[in-house]
């Protein structure tokens, strides 16, 4: 059986440092996150907690090569998807506590 994955993109609070991530459990990950359980992480050391992109995909095979994909873009273009999926920069947490 092929278990699913996302990819996600966090931000700190002033929108200028962006985190790519990959996961197949993205509550529980995204949770991690905001609860620096990882307390000498990218993430942690700069206060990214805010999902502003997530993407489904059926394997996490898939996930994980888009997320490579993602990491090689220029800024402005990641800044582009996001824009286009959450024009508010919204935390969007509160949206995938289902996922």
């Amino acid at each position: 059986m092929t278990r699913g994955g996302y990819i996600y993109i966090l931000t700190n609070y002033t929108n200028n440092v962006l985190y790519i991530g990959v996961t197949s459990e993205l509550y529980f990950r995204i949770m991690e996150h905001k609860e620096k359980k990882y307390p000498t992480s990218f993430t942690s050391k700069y206060n990214c907690n805010k999902l502003v992109f997530y993407e489904y995909f059926t394997s996490i095979e898939e996930a994980i090569h888009r997320e490579k994909q993602l990491k090689k873009w220029k800024r402005n273009w990641k800044i582009t998807l996001i824009e286009n999926f959450n024009p508010f920069w919204e935390d969007l947490t509160i949206k995938i506590i289902d996922y």
